[in-house]
This record gives structure tokens, C-alpha cells and sequence, in this order.
């Protein structure tokens, strides 16, 4: 098994194209390293810059104490899985887990033995004399993942495993993929552009944006303290209310209010602990708040009603267990005695599968403000949790 180091690794193409930068990382024996972000931020380059099949432009790559930069991708005992399995049409399950292995010259038997272990791993023994045509989507998954651990490889890398399959089978698949990371015992690579995938299976996840890292934490760490809006956003589903507003301060009491559509909001003292926020006041800064943190249950309004805002109910989404709400937050902006226009701001709220608000009701809601970020509006970090 083996610890993986990053160390400023770059990726520079023909043109002035830089697709990865700077890119550090100590990785532990045995993690579930999770690389999530959108299409293009890097993070499919850097894995197969791990698999060699990428050359690194600058930079040190290290598997174990081994500097693995000019090694052959053969010889670094790591193991791919990609997006479209890579199966051979015209061979068995069973030869096409064989087949990394016969090319090694590896004996009959213990290839017999490598591939029978792994189909018991993947309950796929009953598959072993079927061609890839007479499989089902999963099925050809768990045949390209039996196919790398018969390898018995140092390292795992899964390249969006799981984004041909259908969504139930997908959330199969999560849980049988967390479990197979604990029966082998090595250290997984994944990537994917789904933050659910990251948040349920990874151990740490690594969150990239233009081929640059901008977070690298546990799941829960990255939803409770993002660095910065746009892992905020990223992070959660629903994603995280971002309103724009302004800070003020009480001069007789301290307090400290964060303003927007007419609604002041009191901030709990430890939010200015240190007083972080002191440099923020009268000037305009972004509020990040989660859905569950908006409640409309009365026994919430009472609970928070120094932080209750009037809302409109736009539209209103019966997820089962719960209920998405779309409000509609507006102050008038008025020219003389005539309201020229409406500022709005769009929330939304996830809240019990009782609520009765609906679509259409003007209602009000309160804003958990223990729960609210305040980020600088201007390099979009994060100035308190």
C-alpha cells in the first residue's frame, strides 16, 4: 500500500493553456481522496498526470519514497477505472479481469485464484463466462473494477465510475465502492463533478476550480466552514443562500447587524470574536446562509424571532421528507413618494414535509443566525463561520 505526495505540480499545455497549477497534496496510505469541481477545473489531469499518462510539466510526484515522474505508467502499481469501463467485447468477464495479469506472465493458478477472490468481492461469480454485451451497466462496473483489483495495485483511480449509471443504481454503487475501499485496504483517488458522491464516500475531498485547490477538508468540515463562495456554493444541496447586504454596529450595545431588504439581522457576539467583523461595518459584504437554516414551523418562528422576515412563496417542491421552498425577499425602492422598483433577493428553504406554506402565501421565516457566513464581497472569502 502507499502514500501519495503532490508537490507543486503543474500542467502546461501548447498555446500558454495551464490546466493545472500549483497543485499540492499529502495523501495518507489507505484515505478516499474525492477530486470534485466543474467540467475543466483540472481535476481529470491531475489524476492521470498520478497515472502517468499525463506528462507533469513541473513539479514532484512522489507514490510511497518513490519519485515516479519519469516512470512508465505500467510500472507505478496503480490501477484505473474510467468513465466508459474499457472492456473487451469479444472476451469473457473473466479473461477481461485476467488480462492485465496474463500480460504480466502471472501463473494460471494465481490467476484463477486473484480473479475468483475479486468476483466473490463484486458478487459477479455467477458473470465470469459472460461476454460485456450480455451485462448490464453495473454489471460491466464492478467487471472494470474487479479487473484493478486483481492487480493487487498500490493506489486506485476512478475517473467518474459512476456517471453512465442511472440514479438508483448510482446510489448502489456509492455504498458498495465505500465498502470495497475497506475490504481491499488501498488508497482511492476518485473523481467526479457530483458533490454527493464526494460528500457520502470520501474520507477527505479535495475541491478544485481552474485547475487551482481551494479546499481541502473532511465533508463535514467543507459544509460547515467553506473557505471561501464558491466552495460554499458548491458544496450542499440545495445549494447555500448567498444575499448581499450590509454590516452595522450598535454603538450603545455592540451588537451587530447584518442588513439587507430592510431586515436586520442580529449576529451572535462570537460571530465578531476578536472582533473580525469591526473592519466590515457600513460597508457591503455577502451573507451565506443553508436551506435548513431558513424555518418557517411556528415553534422556530418563536424560538428566532428576533431574526424573522417577511417572505413571498414563489414556488413550493414536495421532495417526500421535506419541502423545498422558493421565496421572494423584497424592499421597495422608492423615488419621492412612488415605488419605482423592487430589490429582490431568492431564498430558498428546506423544511418538514408539514409545513403548509404554499405557493402564492406571504409568510414569514426565520433566519438561524448562528448559522450565517459573512463573506468579503470583494475576493469572496470567508470572514466568519
Amino acid at each position: 500500500m502507499a502514500s501519495l505526495s503532490l508537490r507543486h505540480i503543474y500542467k502546461k499545455y501548447p498555446g500558454g493553456v495551464t490546466a493545472v497549477s500549483d497543485f499540492n497534496l499529502e495523501i495518507k496510505d489507505k484515505e478516499f481522496i474525492v477530486f470534485v469541481g466543474p467540467s475543466g477545473c483540472g481535476k481529470t489531469t491531475t489524476l492521470r498526470m498520478i497515472a502517468g499518462l499525463e506528462e507533469i510539466t513541473e513539479g514532484e510526484l512522489f507514490i510511497g519514497d518513490q519519485l515516479v515522474n519519469d516512470v512508465a505508467p505500467k510500472d507505478r502499481k496503480i490501477a484505473m477505472v474510467f468513465q466508459n469501463y474499457a472492456l473487451y467485447p469479444h472476451m469473457s468477464v473473466f479473461d477481461n479481469m485476467a488480462f492485465g495479469l496474463k500480460l504480466n506472465k502471472t501463473p494460471k493458478e494465481e490467476i484463477k485464484r486473484r480473479v475468483e477472490e475479486a468476483a466473490r468481492i463484486l458478487d459477479i461469480t455467477h458473470l465470469l463466462d459472460r461476454k460485456p454485451k450480455a451485462l448490464s451497466g453495473g454489471q460491466k462496473q464492478r467487471v472494470a473494477l474487479g479487473r484493478a483489483i486483481v492487480r493487487h495495485p498500490k493506489v486506485f483511480l476512478l475517473d467518474e465510475p459512476l456517471s453512465n449509471l442511472d440514479a438508483k443504481l448510482r446510489a448502489t454503487m456509492r455504498t458498495e465502492l465505500t465498502k470495497l475501499h475497506k475490504s481491499v485496504g488501498t488508497t482511492f483517488i476518485y473523481v467526479t463533478h457530483d458533490q454527493v458522491e464526494a460528500m457520502t464516500m470520501a474520507t477527505r475531498i479535495v475541491v478544485m476550480k481552474d485547475g487551482l485547490i481551494q479546499q481541502v477538508d473532511t465533508p463535514q468540515n467543507l459544509y460547515d466552514n467553506p473557505c471561501n463562495i464558491f466552495v460554499a456554493g458548491f458544496i450542499g444541496t440545495p445549494q447555500m443562500n448567498f444575499i448581499n447586504g450590509s454590516l452595522s454596529k450598535d454603538k450603545e450595545t455592540g451588537d451587530i447587524f447584518f442588513n439587507f431588504n430592510g431586515n436586520a439581522i442580529k449576529l451572535p457576539a462570537e460571530k465578531n470574536a476578536e472582533g473580525v467583523l469591526d473592519e466590515y461595518i457600513d460597508k457591503e459584504v455577502i451573507a451565506g446562509l443553508r436551506p435548513e437554516c431558513i424555518h418557517d414551523a411556528p415553534m422556530q418562528l418563536a424560538a428566532l424571532s428576533e431574526s424573522c422576515i417577511e417572505v413571498d412563496v414563489d414556488v413550493t417542491e414536495l421532495m417526500g421528507a421535506e419541502i423545498y421552498l422558493y421565496l421572494n425577499s423584497y424592499a421597495p425602492v422608492v423615488e419621492g413618494s412612488k415605488e419605482i422598483e423592487r430589490e429582490y433577493t431568492r431564498l430558498i428553504a428546506r423544511v418538514s414535509s408539514r409545513s403548509t406554506s404554499r405557493s402564492g402565501d406571504k409568510i414569514k421565516v426565520a433566519l438561524d443566525a448562528s448559522r450565517i457566513h459573512i463573506f468579503d464581497k470583494d475576493t469572496e472569502r470567508c470572514i466568519v463561520h
